[in-house]
Order: C-alpha cells, then structure tokens, then sequence
C-alpha cells in the first residue's frame, strides 16, 4: 500500500471519528421589538453566553431563540449578524442543544424538539426561589394556577451567585442535579454606550468646584437581594463625619419609594444627610451615563446576590465601588456583611486616596475581571466539557 494511500485511510477514519460540531440554541423572550439591554441583565447574558459558546470548539454555530410572539426586526439592540436571533418555529429543526435562559418553552415545544433528539438545558441565572417565595406573600405574579415547571431537562446549569439560595428550588421541582457553571461578562455593550461620551465613560477625579464627592447608589429596590439602605446609611456615617466630603448623595430606583413609601420617608428624614439637602432620590437611569455625567463614587449593598453585572460595570469603567459582593471580593472596595462601619472606611480611604492610583485601579480591576470574559480559556474550557458531558448522556 502506498503512503498516499494509507493516509487517505487515516484522514478517512479520523474523520469519521470526530464528533459533529453542535448548533446551539439560546432563548430569550422579547418583550418589545426595540427593548433595551438596560432593563435587565437577562438578554445581555444570552448574548454574553453565546459569544462564550462561540469559543468553544465542539460548537459549529449559535443562536439566539426568542419564545415570545414579537418580530425579530433590525432595530433589536444588537447586530443580528454577530448575534443570530430567530423564532423558535424559525430554530427548532435546526439546533442540537436548546438552553433556556431568558424565554420559557411549553410542555408541546419541549416533546417536539425531544422527539428531535435535542438536548434541553435549564440555565439558571435568576434568584428564582427568592422571585419565587415574593410572589407567594406578596402576591406577585409568577404565572399563577398555570405556573409551568419543565420536568424535561437534559442539565441544569447555574451561574454561582444564584446556587446558595436556589439550588434545591431547581433540583426538587425540576427533579435533576444543577451544577454550578462559570458566570459570562462583557464589556462589548458597556463600551458601544460609551463610546461617544468624553472619556469613553471612565472614572474622572472629581471636579474641584464641586465641593465633595457626588455619590450614588443604584440598587434595583424590587426585592430583597439589592436594597439600597444600607448604602444610604454609609453615606449617612460618612457625612456625619465629614459633611465637606459629599456634595451630593443620589438614590436611584426611589422615586416612587420617596413619594409614597411613609415607612421609607420617615426613615429618610431621621438622617442628617437628608436633613441638610445633600440627597436626592431618583427614578431609573442607565449605569453608564449615569455615572460618566453623575457619579464620583458607588455604594452597594447585595443580600444573596455576591456577583453582578452592575458591579462589573463599575470597575471596568475605574468607578470606585464600595460593596460587600463575596464573590468578587478583590474587585472594587469590598467590606464585609452588613458592616457599615466598614463601608463608611472603605468611602473615606477612596474619597482620600482614590484619585492617586485611579490610572492603576483601572488596569488591575479590567486583568481581574478576564476570568469573566467570552474568551477566557478556562471559562471556555469548562463550557465545552459541560457540552460534550451532556451530549454524552442519554436523551432524557
């Protein structure tokens, strides 16, 4: 036999070896045909996990899936060049693997792409037990008498923040294992809404005419996992202290709170920060312009949530952010708990020393949040293990 012969033999059995790339699929549910990325962090996650999946070499190609009724149209927020994005009537012959993430498929579309021999994964990136326990007390509607648990899945994948409090919600209801896969973030869209403001958005040292630092918080205010008192009452620590230090506390996501909320208002006007006019409380504002045309510093708070892309967002533009985010304890200005006392420190060592290494700061906090990136090697690695092991399973 000659060698030509003999390593068409070896190409011929090498390939018919080497398992079929996969066409992935990855739902979201549109509620608008222009809907933001700013409302929530749900869409900007499918496209942060489809970028991931891209890297991956068992994976041919990715695609966004939308669940709901509304048209996929050029004016969605993203390039649907880069990012795909069809129906689920559109996609559902074409993809090996379904991973639901922000839109819910029925009981029919699960039997359908099953008898497909489509593997269905559960991603899991919200505090469903805690969304889950409001609505139950609060009568907040979660689907109601016809509330549907998919009892299909292949996997079940969740990012590490929502494990602590929600693991056993997933595993008993949807009677599978769920284990902790690595949490995805870019900077792609940070930077598009940047790039036009001086700057590109970044950290500025506060201006001298200011008088004092401007300081913001941000927390959501819709459920327990990010409230913004404790924030408040770091500023309040630090203004007792030191009422030349701010110029302006700014509360976001209050307004209604401050206008209706006597509990909130009554609280409120017990704080000399308040007292003396050096706060405001706010409606809902994007974070990037938000803090490019706003914001000197950032106070967090979280309870159950130790990993965000709100923090992210923060350190990546070189904003100080003082928070008690576990999980991300070297980014930022971290303290520990419900330390206030800690916090107010933190706010008094960036107000003093922050402006003399910001330069430094933004480096070191963008090296640390690699681990995070669509590129990463490790995190890249560890998606196409997950891939490979479930296509390995038999078709449950």
């Amino acid at each position: 036999m000659s060698l030509s012969s003999t390593s068409n033999l070896i190409s011929s059995h090498d390939q018919d070896a080497t398992p079929a790339r996969l066409c992935i699929g990855i739902t979201i549910g549109l509620s608008h045909p222009e809907e933001t990325l700013w409302n929530n962090g749900i869409k900007q996650n499918a496209v942060f996990l489809a970028d991931a999946l891209k890297n991956c070499p068992n994976v041919d190609s990715v695609v966004l899936v939308n669940t709901t009724g509304v048209p996929i149209t050029s004016s969605l927020p993203w390039d649907l060049q880069v990012w795909p994005t069809k129906s689920f009537s559109e996609a559902k012959d074409q993809v090996d693997v379904l991973i639901e993430l922000g839109g819910q498929i029925s009981a029919e579309q699960t039997a359908y792409i099953k008898n497909r021999g489509v593997r269905l994964i559960s991603y899991c990136c919200g505090f469903e037990y805690i969304h889950m326990m409001e609505a139950v007390l609060f009568s907040r509607n979660m689907g109601g008498a016809n509330l549907f648990i998919n009892q299909r899945y292949d996997d079940i994948w969740m990012i590490p923040q929502v494990a602590n409090c929600s693991r056993a919600y997933f595993e008993v209801f949807r009677r599978h294992e769920a284990r902790v896969v690595p949490f995805v973030w870019s900077p792609i869209f940070l930077n598009q809404k940047t790039a036009a403001i001086p700057f590109q958005g970044s950290w500025q040292a506060p201006d001298s005419g200011n008088k004092g630092w401007r300081l913001s918080v941000m927390e959501p205010n819709i459920d327990v996992v990010k409230f913004c008192l404790y924030p408040i009452l770091i500023a309040e620590l630090v203004y007792r202290n030191n009422p030349e230090a701010i110029n302006i506390l700014q509360v976001c996501n209050t307004l209604p709170m401050a206008q209706k909320s006597m509990e909130f208002i009554a609280l409120m006007n017990k704080l000399d920060i308040v007292r003396n006019h050096k706060s405001v409380f706010l409606g809902r504002y994007d974070t990037p312009t938000f803090l490019a045309t706003n914001t000197d510093a950032v106070i967090s708070h979280q309870w159950e949530n130790p990993l965000n892309y709100f923090y992210l967002e923060v350190c990546w533009q070189g904003y100080p952010l003082i928070h008690n985010a576990e999980m991300v304890s070297d980014l930022g200005y971290y303290y520990a708990g419900n330390d206030v006392q800690a916090g107010a420190k933190q706010l008094s060592a960036v107000m003093n020393d922050h402006a003399c290494h910001s330069a430094q700061y933004l480096y070191n906090q963008r090296q640390l949040i690699a681990r995070f990136l669509p590129d990463n090697t490790d995190l890249v690695a560890s998606y196409s293990a997950l891939l490979t092991e479930v296509m390995a399973r038999p078709l449950r």
